[in-house]
């Protein structure tokens, strides 16, 4: 008797479900978050005594132009192809270091963000999530 291959595992099907879903709703999160620092500024209060002093409405523009393209990778993971799996770690990444900058400006949605980003990371690593095409 011969091995067969009986296609990834329900665990790596919903990982990559998983995976897809959160980067559509870091997505959107990202781009609301952006938003709201390019029309008004002034509604994030920033901590004394950070290394990094950043404009809030250029943080703004990066959360927003990030957020839009996340939310594009987060609907290419549905495609289950190894490009897509490939493009959404890599934004997740991004995604997780602007956050890291962004933590004097807001905090625990920062924290909240960053721990989401890694959960994607995780969960697109796992074998069997991603096939090639």
């Amino acid at each position: 008797m011969g091995s067969y291959d009986t296609g990834p595992s329900g665990m790596a099907i919903g990982g990559a479900v998983f995976a897809g879903v959160m980067m559509i709703i870091i997505g959107a999160f990202q781009s609301i978050s952006g938003l709201a620092a390019i029309v008004e500024d002034d509604l994030f209060v920033v901590g004394r005594d950070y290394i990094f002093s950043l404009d809030t409405s250029a943080w703004g523009w990066v959360h927003l132009a990030l957020g839009i393209v996340i939310l594009i990778a987060g609907f290419a993971l549905f495609s289950g192809k190894v490009w897509a799996g490939t493009f959404a770690i890599v934004l997740a990444t991004l995604s997780a270091v602007a956050n890291f900058f962004y933590i004097p400006y807001y905090p625990w949605w920062a924290i909240l963000i960053i721990a989401i980003d890694v959960w994607v990371i995780w969960a697109l690593t796992r074998p069997g999530v991603l096939r090639s095409p």
